[in-house]
């Protein structure tokens, strides 16, 4: 594995250790700014959004469990990985719930330093 896939599944770990968490000051780092999170309704999530219902616990991740990372991909500045995590949660007023959670991820490097740009949820 090159330093740069590494580095890309390093931010794809600390992104799910970061929302179990709910260190908000960690997502807002790892995030691009223009970051969207494409929920499995098909909701295109701002950044901000997302990460004010992780702070408001409208989105509660309680536990995530990697259980496999493929398709790792960088050309250049651009890089994106599929993650998959068996996360418990409980969203927008659900009951809490266990969903093997399929994240299709995309990343860019900006001035050296690899952010997550674009998530796409579905499961598996």
């Amino acid at each position: 594995m090159t330093k740069d896939e590494e580095q890309i599944v390093q931010l794809y770990r600390a992104e799910n250790e970061a929302m179990v968490k709910k260190d908000i000051s960690r997502l807002d780092m790892i995030l691009s700014g223009r970051m969207t999170l494409t929920h499995m309704t098909g909701y295109v999530q701002p950044k901000l959004e997302w990460i004010d219902q992780i702070q408001n616990e409208e989105m509660q991740y309680l536990e995530s469990k990697e259980e496999a990372i493929k398709d790792i991909r960088v050309e250049g500045n651009l890089g994106q990985l599929t993650g998959q995590n068996l996360v418990t949660a409980k969203i927008w007023g659900g009951s809490k719930n266990v969903w093997p959670l399929q994240m299709k991820m995309y990343f860019e490097k900006n001035n050296g330093r690899w952010v997550i740009s674009k998530q796409v949820a579905s499961t598996y």
